[in-house]
């Protein structure tokens, strides 16, 4: 029973961590606002955890979604007026020229990340680390954009965040991420069901 206890007292930022970014993964299924104060207070609380654990690439995008959130949290907030004068943003399909410049953008982003990652820090795992990184960073500002293809993105990225965690013995952020994958598609499956309705209503 200790041990338990002494576990618990050496992990309770990352259980933390793990309980807002849960709570921050169902608003934004919901499409709620919400999600972005509350993605804001775990990006925090992962800062420390990812310094702790060595992964730098990580800890450096946790510091982008803490800004990211107060973009996207603008951004939720302002939308697009309707015809009806209500304030929203719409779900929507990623463009193929938006698509190539993320593409290029990502692909830019992985090397650069990696290279300083295996020039400049200790990391084990640079290239996963940075894949992991660059991927990340496009698919949150694609859910700031609404995007619904952030969440396929997401699939990809928890999948190997997963293995990257256990390797670092992060079993609780392992469960995560786990959790997340299959929400991803539950995500992408909501936000296109919300899609084909907003797309019947006015037609």
């Amino acid at each position: 029973m200790n041990d338990v206890i002494v576990w618990f007292s050496n992990h309770y930022q990352e259980i933390l961590g793990t309980v807002f970014s849960l709570i921050y993964l169902y608003f934004s299924i919901k499409q709620n606002i919400w999600l972005w104060p509350l993605g804001l207070i775990s990006s925090a609380i992962y800062v420390y955890v990812f310094l702790n654990a060595g992964i730098y690439a990580d800890m450096a995008l946790q510091v982008y979604y803490v800004v990211i959130s107060f973009y996207g949290w603008y951004h939720w907030s302002r939308g697009v007026k309707n015809e009806k004068g209500a304030t929203n943003l719409p779900v929507r399909r990623t463009d193929e020229l938006t698509a190539g410049y993320l593409l290029i953008i990502t692909s830019v982003l992985f090397v650069v990340i990696s290279q300083i990652l295996l020039h400049y820090t200790n990391s084990q795992i640079p290239y996963w680390d940075a894949f992991t990184t660059a991927t990340s960073i496009t698919a949150t500002w694609m859910l700031a954009k609404k995007y619904i293809e952030h969440w396929l993105i997401w699939i990809v990225v928890d999948l190997v965040s997963s293995a990257l965690y256990v390797y670092k013995n992060l079993y609780f952020t392992v469960f995560l991420y786990l959790v997340y994958t299959a929400m991803a598609i539950v995500g992408y499956l909501q936000w296109k069901k919300k899609m084909v309705n907003t797309y019947v209503e006015q037609n």
